[in-house]
């Protein structure tokens, strides 16, 4: 764990899984901008350059290297971040990842990796906030889902099912949270210019080669929905909420058959 410290009054301080890069950074970068003090986790070895970055904000940031596959690693996290002895006003869930391809032939190992971070470490860290923010009396949680739960995600099956999960887990306990303070937003963003369909392996795919919304419009659209207390909210271009409400209402047969004109190995060719 590396913290930089300042005296600047600050707004709280907010907890950011998977923000040493992609729409995580720029999260991280608006809560930031907005008067937060930061922990910032990820597993990679760009966390400590975007750990300095954001200190160039004049704020608080305490970087903690964990891989969140292991739940020991999240352990260890909610062990650092509260041994800082301050409440976490704010916590994102962001950290994910993507696995591109035919289910059938592609890597057990890499799905279940992908289970373990995007679903169990999502609900495990949200255990650990929620069980804390109930006894304050206070808090905000904002779980980064996708349009892609919106539907079945033939040839990223267990991505789009992740996601579908963490947006209907975020829904749920929402409800559960109300009467203890404790506001849930669930961020569904589109396409975004990340490395997220190169770490996937998504790269010739249509949604990959296609227009991507940035992902600085993301994060200000996620920061002030969580702000203001939604439910939800489709970030990106006008074109994203069209999908996710189209998705919704066709059957899902119809629904997976026109993702997978997008998400094919070739598609993008």
């Amino acid at each position: 764990m590396t913290t930089d410290r300042t005296d600047n009054d600050h707004t709280g301080l907010a907890l950011i899984t998977g923000a040493s890069s992609g729409i995580g950074l720029a999260l991280a970068r608006e809560f930031a901008t907005q008067g937060f003090d930061l922990i910032i986790t990820a597993e990679d070895d760009r966390l400590e350059p975007a750990a300095h970055s954001l200190h160039e904000t004049g704020r608080a940031v305490t970087a903690v290297r964990v891989d969140l596959t292991d739940p020991k690693a999240v352990e260890s996290l909610w062990f650092q971040a509260t041994a800082l002895h301050q409440p976490i006003d704010v916590a994102v869930l962001n950290a994910g990842v993507g696995v591109g391809g035919a289910f059938a032939e592609t890597s057990l190992e890499r799905h279940l990796a992908l289970v373990d971070l995007n679903v169990r470490s999502t609900v495990h860290l949200a255990k650990l906030l929620s069980r804390d923010m109930v006894a304050t009396g206070a808090g905000r949680m904002l779980f980064t889902a996708s349009i892609a739960a919106s539907a079945p995600g033939p040839y990223h099956a267990t991505y789009a099912a992740s996601k579908a999960f963490v947006h209907s887990f975020a829904e749920a306990i929402r409800i559960e949270l109300a009467d203890h303070g404790v506001t849930v937003t669930s961020l569904m963003p589109g396409p975004t210019d990340t490395d997220f369909f190169e770490r996937a392996e998504m790269e010739d795919t249509a949604v990959a080669t296609g227009a991507k919304d940035d992902p600085d419009t993301v994060a200000r659209q996620g920061f002030e929905a969580l702000m203001a207390g939604k439910a939800d909210v489709v970030a990106g271009a006008f074109s994203n909420r069209i999908q996710s409400d189209l998705a919704t209402h066709l059957p899902d047969r119809v629904a997976g058959r026109m993702q997978a004109r997008k998400t094919a190995p070739g598609s993008g060719e």
